[in-house]
């Protein structure tokens, strides 16, 4: 009888807790804002379903024997071993349920995959440890960076609501519009994840794959890369910003490539103190999750920026590898992920900072760089 009371008792709770699943948002699929995420949300309730009614079929059967044919009632055990009309129904039954919800899991898997009357196309392109995307036809390119503050990271400053969720460049999509996305990667394997518009991506490196969204609702939708993609996996966040057409075509009016005369306002020379102020917030974004903010770094996979020989050396060589990295180590290529201005501004900091400055003026190489020098260094 105890062992009775045990086995109800714990399939009372695991109802409570599917009924708890089912009524709490943090803990149950969310119903999302696209149609494929509701067809996917439907897809799994209706699975949920019927587990849930396998349980209680299963279960009841169970505890229906332990009560009738418990020994304190006399019940003599059947010795029997087999049963072919049972044998043949537990296999047919569980055979029709998967062929029933295989169907309709086709139909939305190639729903998801049917990229056709697309009205506009962004290529995604996983890096480590940031996205980089491309409006295709609008001309529009820019890398999407963790904004959070490294001292919310380091616990030096209270949290706010969207940490690890915020970044410096939203994804800004109009609604009610078919987006195609072209999901590829440029170092591992990473996955473009944002559960409110149903979808994940893998992005694999020399692959591309084809997604889309559709939102319905205008918003912010939040998202992270799903794969473990390295040491600071946690850092690349993903925002989707939804909007109506008119605000949508005005962003991108905002975002095209200047004109020859705001490329020229670009490479004029900046103040010393200019260089520093955000070059340090550049250095933050960029920099610092891999060499740390102190210039220490995480040897030997990410080398220490202090008194390192090349930012306490001549800044063109300086120049030459932030712009295009070190091949066969975790060094990226930031030429095509930063312009001129806020290059020339982290290099400046790294070379000012944590004694760096004192050391090149002594050996007499250059402790600022301007935007200019780094356009000449393309």
């Amino acid at each position: 009888m105890q062992q009775f009371i045990g086995r109800f008792t714990l399939f009372i709770s695991l109802s409570l807790f599917a009924l708890a699943a089912y009524a709490t948002p943090g803990i149950n699929m969310p119903y999302g804002v696209s149609p494929i995420s509701h067809d996917i949300y439907n897809l799994h309730m209706a699975a949920f379903y019927i587990c849930c009614v396998i349980g209680f079929i299963t279960f009841g059967v169970l505890f229906y024997s332990l009560i009738k044919f418990r020994k304190s009632k006399g019940a003599k055990a059947a010795h029997f071993h087999e049963h072919l009309g049972i044998e043949i129904l537990w296999t047919v039954i569980p055979t029709l349920i998967l062929i029933a919800l295989a169907i309709p899991a086709t139909i939305v898997l190639a729903r998801i995959h049917n990229t056709d009357e697309s009205a506009l196309t962004i290529k995604i392109t996983g890096f480590q440890w940031k996205w980089k995307y491309e409006y295709l036809d609008q001309g529009v390119s820019f890398f999407s960076v963790l904004a959070t503050p490294q001292d919310q990271i380091h616990n030096k400053a209270p949290k706010n609501e969207w940490f690890l969720l915020e970044v410096d460049n939203p994804v800004v999509v109009p609604v009610n519009t078919k987006v195609k996305l072209l999901v590829t990667a440029d170092d591992v394997i990473h996955a473009w994840w944002v559960p409110e518009l149903g979808v994940k991506q893998d992005a694999i490196p020399g692959f591309i794959n084809e997604n889309w969204i559709y939102i319905t609702t205008p918003g912010t939708y939040r998202g992270q890369c799903g794969e473990l993609c390295g040491v600071n996996h946690a850092f690349m966040p993903i925002v989707v910003k939804a909007v109506s057409q008119a605000e949508f075509n005005q962003w991108v009016s905002d975002h095209q490539p200047g004109s020859k005369q705001a490329r020229e306002e670009a490479l004029k020379p900046l103040p010393e103190e200019q260089l520093l102020t955000l070059g340090k917030a550049q250095y933050e974004k960029s920099c610092a999750m891999c060499h740390q903010n102190t210039g220490l770094g995480l040897p030997p996979s990410f080398p220490a920026l202090k008194n390192d020989r090349v930012v306490i050396g001549d800044p063109k060589e300086d120049i030459k590898i932030v712009l295009h990295g070190v091949p066969g180590t975790a060094m990226q290529a930031f030429g095509e992920q930063l312009d001129d201005r806020s290059l020339a501004e982290v290099i400046s900091y790294v070379r000012h900072s944590w004694g760096n400055d004192a050391v090149n003026q002594s050996r007499k190489f250059a402790v600022f760089v301007q935007p200019q020098d780094v356009a000449n260094a393309r």
